[in-house]
């Protein structure tokens, strides 16, 4: 069936069966590689992007959802998505890369649900994210220059 909804701000068509994954659908004709495959029950983050808005594990996500939303992926951060790359790199928060684009979206979904979020509310938020290498103390002096 073919789906019609917008990604990373610009719209898209695609034709899939309705049981397909988000995340094989956009790693695969839809070429974005920005969402990561992890452990594919949604529980490490890597797949991360903003559905609607929300952050959501596109391993859990069926085509059958997307006709007429909007996904986000890290590379449709834009501008906000280099700020927070940059802040994860400058606090050494990124060692192998491989959780750094759904870390980026997770805290760029954190943003977008509490405005102005201290840094124990976004670490609170960003619980659902596993960094294979621990890079745990970088990701909170990340925040903690993002947010303050």
């Amino acid at each position: 069936m073919k789906r019609a909804f917008v990604l990373d701000g610009r719209p898209v068509e695609l034709v899939t069966a309705p049981d397909t994954r988000l995340l094989d659908a956009l790693r695969g004709p839809l070429e974005a590689t920005g969402p990561k495959p992890g452990c594919g029950i949604g529980r490490c983050g890597a797949c991360l992007v903003l559905l609607d808005g929300a952050p959501v594990p596109s391993c859990l996500v069926l085509a059958a959802r997307l006709d007429g939303a909007e996904v986000t992926t890290v590379d449709g951060l834009g501008e906000d998505g280099a700020t927070i790359l940059r802040a994860l790199a400058d606090a050494g928060a990124i060692q192998c890369g491989y959780c750094s684009a759904g870390m980026t979206v997770a805290i760029a979904g954190a943003l977008r649900t509490v405005p102005r979020p201290g840094p124990d509310q976004v670490l609170e938020l960003l619980a659902g994210q596993l960094c294979r290498c621990g890079g745990y103390e970088g990701l909170r002096r990340a925040v903690q220059s993002l947010f303050g």
